[in-house]
């Protein structure tokens, strides 16, 4: 027989319990993976897409914080695993499978408390991934460098400017790749052995092979000076005691040859909006076209969008936009913007650098300007947003930026002052 590819003895973990509290109310309802993201996906596709694109279908989902949204989109876009064929997805709620009191203390905690169920899987090597950022990229290349250098840990690493690397956790490496220090957040962060203006910045991937994880695991599950974080405790001792190798993204980042690579944490408003509103250019760095590595999701059942109306100042019209199914633009004119599924915009609005989740209204003669709308809001009519910061503030969120989010809630609050 031959032997199994590498990703067919891996499993993918994927961390989505984190809220994600930068994005302020947009997690009110929902963790941060669960957020819809590009006009029809969610972020947590990116990484699932990545597993199954790689080669591995067993994947493990840990959810912890309001995960109801996540778990119904992963019953409803992830179903078509086939049992029969050793394929699976698993979500694992924190539900004190401890025995104890506690949910999800930290990261690793969080696989800890699942050694069970991982063993149940039989496999080899695990594959420990964050549910909440936005790239393409091949895991399988990161497993065979982890197998062939025989590494305790291989750790998925961003090459990043060394005076923006003091907000991640950040890697000093040999010429070998062989990471000598781990350090999060240092004021002083290391350079490359090549370049001393770079920094190698973790992602927050790593590769290892369970049955060293597993005992790693158990015994950091008894060390109560530990915080249960792979960041913070179980990477160190292994840069201290063990083999760890740094894994470039940019060889393993699934992209065209020209294109740079691509990764964003899309964890504040300024980076959501402006994430979108970089998918409206002529020529995206995040391809959401390629059909050789698909952003797989749950494709609702909806209609194809519609415009209409073609009358001055009253023209159903999208340049430079996206427009998912099942929206209809009704004498609205929108530039620079995403609508999600089921969006519907009525006469004389106006629609600028917008983007508005799934199934929101826009009533007539609202003009949206520099926004993010949050789903299922109903836009007054004659709204004007974005052209006076003052008083866009006295209502909305609205950031450094001056970019203005604006839910249900706040619309419902100014309602009843006006």
């Amino acid at each position: 027989m031959r032997p199994k590819r590498i990703t067919q003895r891996t499993m993918a973990f994927v961390l989505a319990g984190g809220r994600g509290s930068r994005l302020k109310e947009l997690t009110d309802l929902r963790v941060k993976p669960a957020v819809p993201f590009g006009g029809k996906a969610r972020i947590i596709d990116f990484a699932l897409s990545n597993a199954v694109n790689s080669g591995i279908r067993k994947i493990a989902v840990a959810t912890q914080y309001k995960a109801h949204s996540l778990i119904r989109h992963t019953q409803r876009g992830w179903n078509f695993f086939q049992a029969d064929r050793n394929e699976f997805l698993d979500v694992l709620p924190a539900s004190q499978r401890d025995g104890t009191e506690n949910w999800y203390k930290g990261t690793a905690d969080a696989v800890a408390q699942n050694i069970d169920i991982v063993d149940s899987y039989n496999v080899d090597y695990v594959i420990i991934l964050a549910g909440d950022h936005i790239y393409k990229m091949d895991y399988e290349i990161m497993l065979r460098q982890h197998v062939d250098a025989g590494a305790d840990v291989t750790v998925g690493c961003l090459t990043v400017p060394r005076d923006e690397a003091s907000a991640f956790g950040v890697m000093d490496t040999d010429k070998d790749g062989r990471i000598i220090s781990f350090q999060e957040k240092p004021s002083d962060p290391p350079g490359t052995p090549e370049d001393p203006n770079v920094t190698l910045a973790s992602m927050g991937i790593y590769v290892f092979n369970w049955d060293y994880l597993r005992n790693l695991l158990q015994d950091d599950a008894h060390n109560e000076a530990s915080s249960h974080d792979f960041g913070s405790d179980l990477i160190p001792h292994i840069v201290e005691n063990g083999k760890a190798i740094a894994h470039r993204f940019d060889e393993s980042c699934v992209r065209d040859e020209a294109a740079p690579v691509y990764w964003k944490d899309v964890g504040t408003i300024d980076a959501f909006w402006q994430a979108h509103v970089d998918l409206t250019g002529f020529t995206p760095e995040l391809d959401l076209w390629d059909k050789d590595w698909p952003i797989w999701t749950y494709n609702e059942a909806v209609p194809p969008a519609k415009f209409i109306h073609n009358e001055h100042g009253r023209r159903g019209t999208a340049i430079s936009s996206l427009i998912a199914g099942g929206c209809v633009i009704s004498g609205t004119e929108v530039r620079n913007s995403i609508l999600f599924t089921n969006v519907n915009t009525n006469s004389y609005a106006v629609l600028d650098h917008a983007v508005i989740l799934p199934s929101v209204v826009v009533n007539r003669s609202a003009i949206l300007r520099n926004v993010v709308v949050d789903r299922g809001v109903i836009i007054p009519e004659g709204l004007v947003v974005g052209e006076d910061p003052v008083e866009d503030a006295k209502w909305f969120r609205v950031t450094d930026r001056g970019i203005a989010l604006i839910t249900q809630g706040m619309l419902d609050k100014r309602a009843a002052q006006k």
